[in-house]
């Protein structure tokens, strides 16, 4: 720039003799500003850009924070749930009369005791007295079937505390036999007993195939 306003001083001062060295320098000087008009320009521009992406980032950031809260959030209900499944009781039985024939008819009601256990998680079911204890307050679904040949009477009872609940009855309907079932959902309380009973008169029928079952577990505590 100082040789070009020198060359520009000269030149209103009158004739001068210019050498073309100068020249080339002065063409040389005003491309080298060019260029560097020019950088200025695109260091300005990647400025602007390195602003806009530190934004970008800056936001990113954000959402990632938010995500990894959510994220441990969820893993903490996870956690929560696993425990409480874990902790839970576990309260499950199925058991059939077993043997091979039938039982009754008797004078008086009796206990029917289901001796060939298939499952007893919590060993909440006694097969030597075929009595269910409620290990603990919660809802409860209890199921069972009986099996009786037609020619005979069936009443099988549910029973909780001294206190019928559900009942299955068969009258007689000529050869062969008859399967009935009932169940229902309870909320019982820890220490009730549950049983089974067969009406005096009558009679319930089963073999290694099991058609006489008796069966309940937890479905959640209360």
């Amino acid at each position: 720039m100082v040789v070009l306003h020198l060359l520009v001083v000269c030149l209103c001062a009158g004739p001068v003799l210019v050498r073309s060295d100068d020249v080339d320098l002065g063409i040389m000087l005003s491309l080298m500003e060019s260029r560097l008009n020019a950088t200025e320009v695109h260091v300005k521009e990647l400025s602007q850009k390195g602003e806009a992406q530190a934004l970008q980032i800056r936001d990113l950031e954000a959402k990632l924070n938010e995500t990894t809260k959510e994220l441990n959030a969820q893993m903490f209900t996870v956690f929560s749930l696993k425990k409480q499944i874990k902790d839970q009781p576990k309260v499950a039985f199925s058991a059939s009369l077993g043997g091979n024939g039938a039982r009754g008819p008797f004078l008086h009601s009796k206990v029917l005791v289901y001796r060939d256990v298939i499952t007893n998680i919590g060993k909440a079911y006694n097969p030597e007295t075929g009595i269910f204890t409620v290990p603990v307050k919660g809802v409860y679904y209890i199921r069972f079937t009986a099996n009786a040949e037609t020619d005979h009477l069936m009443s099988s009872v549910l029973y909780k505390n001294d206190e019928l609940m559900l009942i299955v009855h068969e009258q007689p309907s000529g050869a062969g036999s008859d399967t009935a079932s009932n169940g229902a959902t309870f909320l019982l309380e820890e220490g009730d007993k549950l049983y089974m009973s067969l009406w005096a008169d009558t009679h319930i029928w089963d073999n290694a195939n099991r058609h006489s079952t008796f069966s309940g577990f937890l479905l959640f505590p209360m």
